[in-house]
């Protein structure tokens, strides 16, 4: 079975002025994300900046994160790396600070053949006792998991889920059609979270609920408790500003917004830079138009 269903939020990684991790705001965030239903909470991914975070501070991250959240929702810990003894080394520390399961993204760069991707999760998930959510997002990768890999990974006890963030619908409906109903699909792009929720999935990894937590969590759970259209109401009434936190790379857009909302996270490592002055200002419009400013 998956490890949530609902809202799992990519987390943003707070930095202090000095560009080191902002534990006390990290703090307030999950105590915020918790009073607001967020379902899970996804540390050290993508929008949380991993690329950039060292492994000791990875680590810690991660285990400050369990030990704020003490067992009230899930935490996931982003582990992919393009070297698979790396992901091993990474996950297992993970594992060790007590993280729920793991988010695993495609090896990047190098990149593999069919096989050399079913090696890399397998040998992973030999190595771990807690479950891994795939993670598809061939725009950053440069590689798509096929479907058929993703049946035969999910055969692994330790596999359980994929976040799909190719925005492949046919793709996604491919995976759901010939994977067993107990494999979990999260959407990984918060404008197609009802289409996703359509095909079976369960849930949404999402960005947008870096600022709209409660309406993310909403989104999900109104369709899985049978109000399709109010779940599909409030997608559309949201898509327009969830559009503009993707007008630069992401977590640019989202790191502005929250700042903009004086949740005072901080900056952005290097090669991140801050958001241009143009697309702020379209952000800024969005964000008037859903009351967040």
């Amino acid at each position: 079975m998956g490890i949530f269903k609902g809202s799992g939020v990519a987390l943003i990684t707070p930095f202090n002025e000095d560009m080191s991790i902002n534990y006390t705001k990290l703090e307030e965030l999950i105590e915020w994300h918790i009073e607001n239903k967020t379902d899970a909470l996804v540390i050290a991914g993508t929008t949380g900046e991993a690329s950039t975070l060292p492994d000791d501070e990875h680590i810690e991250l991660v285990k400050r994160s369990v030990e704020i959240t003490r067992g009230r929702v899930p935490v996931i810990a982003g582990t992919g790396s393009n070297d698979t003894r790396h992901g091993i080394r990474l996950s297992l520390e993970c594992e060790r600070v007590g993280a729920n399961g793991l988010l695993i993204v495609t090896p990047y760069y190098n990149k593999t053949n069919r096989q050399g991707l079913i090696n890399h999760y397998t040998t992973i998930a030999d190595k771990i006792n807690i479950p891994i959510i795939l993670y598809n997002v061939p725009g950053r990768t440069g590689m798509n998991i096929p479907a058929d890999v993703v049946l035969e990974l999910s055969n692994h006890k330790n596999i359980v889920g994929l976040k799909e963030a190719s925005g492949n619908i046919s793709y996604l409906a491919e995976v759901a059609r010939i994977c067993n109903s107990d494999f979990s699909i999260y959407s990984g792009n918060d404008d197609i979270i009802v289409p996703v929720l359509s095909l079976g999935g369960v849930g949404v990894i999402s960005v947008l609920a870096n600022v709209m937590p409660l309406e993310t969590h909403n989104i999900v759970m109104s369709y899985l408790e049978g109000d399709v259209i109010k779940s599909r109401d409030l997608q559309l009434s949201l898509n327009s500003f969830v559009n503009s936190l993707f007008l630069e790379t992401n977590p640019i857009p989202v790191k502005s917004a929250m700042n903009l909302m004086n949740m005072n996270v901080g900056g952005l490592r290097q090669p991140l830079w801050e958001i241009s002055s143009n697309a702020q200002e379209l952000l800024k419009i969005e964000m008037k138009k859903v009351n967040l400013i």
